[in-house]
This record gives structure tokens, C-alpha cells and sequence, in this order.
């Protein structure tokens, strides 16, 4: 533990050196797409084979290897979003489990607005179109503003314009999954305070690589997948729940997640009550030996890098490019309204973007296209050459 604090206090007092040496990326290769799929860190992949390997000397699994470890994950996440009690931490498989535990214990009235933002992630999205139908209730979209100028500030305040004494829920993530648009979920919080709506936040695109408190924005439901930013094996994620939710149904009946489920020789004394806060909500085989190990490997990681030193250095490796692709005609949102390990540059009409596909492709650049834009999300193994190389496409197709 001293060691990893050291490293903390270390890593956010001064830019971060490249970190490529962790992982297994070839030379050659431009990955700026962790936003689809992070790349293995050399360290979380031998924790997979270790995993694997357990499952074949079954009889070294007993009782604690079902809990201890899960509780390491939890209090390591807990760590990560700034929140005391890890037993409000779940362990889930996906955020669209995650958001489904959710709606499953929201209740609505008639002509109840739930307030998204356009173009969410279609988790985020058809979850909310569901409970609006059950309960006749109504999707209330904020549209991103059609014109580039000010676009961050207006957006954040048309949405805040659109919480009002009929909103019932506001979910959206800290920042908008395409385009990096970052929301100001601390005035979101207040207005929907101040109206009695609950904030449900989709951290799968932030929760690592930016600075995240609970205890400051204080959203009543958080959920995140966990193959991303937080490098876990794709089928993993975490949730921190509120205290709405503190008494809550789960979607599955999970034997490990009732109380005293530690006594494996009393598991037929069965136990009416769940373990405390959000334990009941942990999808069932949650333990599952090769993802845990991965896991807390990797989030030990990623708290001795910090999400503050992370952002840091993606705006240290990306801030020449960014400068150089506007001066080429693209848009880039602000800097004060967005992120810098993620974000979306909007090309210029001009450009035929299937050439550009095909350059891309040449030279083994890897990037997300999203219509007219390109989605652009980095890390610790990228450097400002990657954005040069990337650059010199798009400046050859215009």
C-alpha cells in the first residue's frame, strides 16, 4: 500500500512518462480507439492466465475465494469514485445491467419526464424508452445546438433549462460518448435537487481517465462498464448506488449476495435478508475467478496513474494536433467543454472520408467514425507522433 501511494503522489505532481511498456500494442500500430476496446496491460493479461489456471486445481477454490477478492474490487472502485463504503459498490457485467437495476426500482407517475441528452449510447437510451412506456411517461431529448459556436456552453445550458418541477429522472454520462462533450454535472445536480429528480450517470466513458467524486456530485445511481478506461476484461463493470436504491429488488437472486452467504455449510438456512446497500445488486458468479484478478490488477493500475494525471498527459500528447486540425478546417469542441481523452473532430465537408478510411487503414491507424467525425480517444501508450501520423491523413485528403 505505502508503494502505491508513493506512486500516486508521484504520478500527480508531474506529467506521466508513456507507459506503452506495460502493454503488448506492435510497433506500428496507432490505437486511439480505448474507447471501444482498451488494449490488455501486460500485467492484467498474466492475471487472466493465473485465473484460468486456478479453475484447473478446483480444489484449492474455498469458501473465501468467492468473497475476499470481490471485496478488493469494490473497495479499489470505491477508491477510484471517491465513495467510503464499498458495500455501495456492485459488481455488475455491463452498464446496461446496470441501468436496468436502475429502472427496475424507479417508479414513475403519468406525464413523468425522463431528460436524456441527443444521441445517447443506445443503453443508455432504449432503458428509458422502456420505463417512459410502462408508466406513460415522457423522453424529454436535449439536442446538441446545430451551430459549433459556444456549442459545449449552450448545450449544458439548454440542458439545464429543460429540468423543470415534471422531471422525474436526468440520465446521461459525465461526458457524451461520441464527442467528448463535457457535462456540468454539478449544476445538473443542483437543478435536479432542487426539482426532486434523480441524476443517473453512464461513467463507462470517463470514470479513469477523468477526475470523478462522489461525494461532490452525489448522483444517485452511477454505473460504468469496466473493459474501457478501467482495463478489465470486456463483461465487466461496477455501479455505485445511492440511498434510493438502498432497499431496492435486484434483477436476479444471487445466493452470494445474502447475508451471511459466507457459511457455505448453512446455505439452505435460507436468509430472508440481503447483505447491506448495493451487495444485493451484484449479478450472480460475480467472483468469477479470471475477471477478478484481472480487475483488481488493473485498477490498482489505474490509482497509481490517477485520472488527473491521465488527462494531463492526454492533453500534453494531443494539444498541438488539436491546434493543427482546426487550422485544416476541422472542429474540435473547447477545451473548457471537453475532454481530452476522448473527443470528437468534425471534418471538413470537403474531404472524402472514404480516402481517408483507406490512408487510415495504410497506416495502421485505428480510430472510430461516427458520420462526418472522427472519435478520437487516447492514453498512456500514445504519444504526439501518433496525432502527427494521424494528422498528415487527414491534411493528404483535403
Amino acid at each position: 500500500m505505502r508503494t502505491i501511494i508513493c506512486a500516486h503522489f508521484y504520478f500527480t505532481n508531474m506529467i506521466l512518462p508513456n507507459q506503452k511498456h506495460l502493454f503488448s500494442l506492435p510497433e506500428g500500430i496507432t490505437y486511439l480507439n480505448i474507447a471501444a476496446q482498451s488494449p490488455s496491460m501486460k500485467a492484467v493479461e498474466k492475471a487472466g492466465i493465473d485465473g484460468v489456471l486456478e479453475k484447473s486445481h478446483p480444489y484449492k477454490i474455498v469458501g473465501n475465494s468467492y468473497f475476499e477478492p470481490v471485496k478488493e474490487v469494490k473497495k479499489l472502485f470505491a477508491e477510484l469514485i471517491d465513495v467510503d463504503d464499498y458495500n455501495r459498490i456492485a459488481n455488475i457485467p455491463s452498464a446496461s445491467y446496470g441501468l436496468a437495476t436502475v429502472a427496475n426500482n424507479i417508479t414513475l407517475q403519468k406525464d413523468d419526464e425522463i431528460m436524456l441528452v441527443e444521441s445517447q449510447f443506445p443503453s443508455n437510451y432504449y432503458v428509458w424508452e422502456k420505463l417512459a412506456t410502462k408508466y406513460d411517461a415522457k423522453l424529454t431529448i436535449v439536442s446538441m445546438p446545430k451551430s459549433t459556436k459556444n456549442r459545449g456552453k449552450n448545450w449544458n445550458e439548454a440542458i439545464l433549462n429543460s429540468i423543470s418541477d415534471k422531471t422525474a429522472v436526468v440520465a446521461l454520462g459525465n461526458i457524451h460518448w461520441a464527442n467528448g462533450t463535457l457535462f456540468d454535472l454539478k449544476s445538473i445536480r443542483k437543478k435536479t435537487t432542487e426539482n426532486n429528480a434523480l441524476l443517473i450517470i453512464d461513467g463507462s466513458q470517463s470514470i479513469g481517465a477523468v477526475p470523478f467524486s462522489v461525494k461532490e456530485i452525489q448522483p444517485d445511481a452511477l454505473v460504468c462498464a469496466g473493459y474501457k478506461w478501467l482495463f478489465g476484461p470486456y463483461g465487466c463493470g461496477y455501479a455505485y448506488f445511492g440511498k434510493y436504491f438502498d432497499n431496492g429488488i435486484p434483477l436476479e437472486e444471487n445466493w452470494s449476495n445474502r447475508l451471511h452467504s459466507e457459511n457455505m455449510t448453512g446455505l439452505t438456512a435460507y436468509q430472508p435478508k440481503y447483505k447491506p446497500l448495493a451487495n444485493r445488486y451484484s449479478v450472480g458468479e460475480h467472483a468469477s475467478f479470471i475477471h477478478i484478478k484481472m480487475q483488481i490488477k488493473a485498477l490498482k493500475q489505474v490509482l497509481i496513474w490517477t485520472p488527473k494525471a491521465i488527462q494531463n498527459y492526454c492533453k500534453e500528447i494531443t494539444a498541438d494536433a488539436v491546434l493543427k486540425l482546426k487550422e485544416l478546417g476541422c472542429f474540435i469542441e473547447d477545451d473548457n467543454y471537453r475532454t481530452h481523452h476522448l473527443f470528437g473532430v468534425e471534418l471538413p465537408k470537403e474531404l472524402n472520408i472514404d480516402e481517408l478510411k483507406s490512408k487510415l487503414k495504410a497506416a495502421k491507424i485505428f480510430v472510430s467514425f461516427r458520420g462526418n467525425y472522427i472519435r478520437l480517444s487516447c492514453h498512456l501508450y500514445n504519444t504526439k507522433e501518433d496525432f502527427e501520423k494521424l494528422m498528415n491523413c487527414i491534411a493528404a485528403c483535403l
